[in-house]
């Protein structure tokens, strides 16, 4: 719209206007000189209300686009949803059906890792059947109910993220998404029982490849097939039969 006014004194008026504008301050975007942008023009509870129907809504659309994929995106959303809470899982063996039980530890691209008292379980999803909350377990909508604020954390992923977060198991399963060759990678050394539907076997893991980990008895070696892997459980109990075994002869030749 043309003013007739040169540009120096419309931008005069603007200003003047602008001086003498009544403003109405937000008491929720707007606190002291702070000034948050809202997300959206509903309400908060209302915005995220609909931010978490939206959330679902595009999985199940993208669920539906990639069938391939929908069993594995399903299931991350689900075990996310439940870090560091009971669930209990249904996986095929041999022609029956089997379940087990344990804490979400981590979330992987194509595998979840659950822990108990007595055993770390990888299961692979491609194995998994179902998955569900116990009866009678309280569902939080947070993994964590206490915060701690770690100033020096903050400053250390600032200033250096890469290294920060390949020492700490519980940030890389927050900030990257393992493979299960890469998770075992980092358990080289450890007895674990891997469980294929032809047969049980016990083995220190030695090794990792593209298709298949080394697990080393005390009198063989063995090539087990991700393709051929049900589920891995840590052997916890037979190291500590190993370590007191090491600890009774060493005594013995002091």
């Amino acid at each position: 719209m043309k003013t007739g006014m040169r540009h120096s004194d419309y931008l005069k008026n603007l200003l003047e206007d602008r001086k003498n504008e009544v403003r109405n301050l937000d008491p929720i975007h707007e606190v002291g000189d702070q000034i948050t942008s809202p997300p959206s023009a509903t309400s908060l509870e209302e915005n995220k209300i609909i931010a978490e129907y939206l959330e679902q809504k595009n999985l199940q659309t993208l669920a539906n686009a990639v069938p391939e994929f929908k069993k594995t995106l399903i299931l991350k959303k689900f075990f996310k949803m439940k870090r560091n809470q009971e669930v209990i899982v249904y996986f095929e063996l041999q022609g029956a059906t089997w379940e087990t039980s344990g804490k979400v530890n981590a979330i992987g691209r194509d595998f979840v890792i659950l822990t108990n008292l007595k055993d770390r379980i990888w299961i692979p999803y491609k194995t998994i059947l179902s998955a569900n909350s116990p009866s009678g377990v309280p569902t939080y909508e947070n993994a964590h109910q206490n915060f701690i604020y770690d100033n020096d954390l903050k400053r250390k992923l600032t200033t250096n993220f890469g290294e920060t977060v390949a020492k700490r198991d519980v940030l890389i399963h927050q900030f990257f998404e393992e493979s299960l060759r890469s998770n075992l990678e980092r358990w080289k050394g450890v007895w674990v029982k891997a469980v294929t539907p032809e047969e049980t076997v016990w083995g220190k893991i030695i090794s990792v490849t593209e298709e298949s980990v080394l697990l080393q008895s005390v009198s063989s070696k063995r090539q087990i097939a991700f393709d051929d892997l049900s589920h891995l459980i840590s052997a916890r109990f037979f190291n500590r039969v190993l370590l007191m075994g090491k600890n009774i002869l060493t005594s013995l030749f002091r």
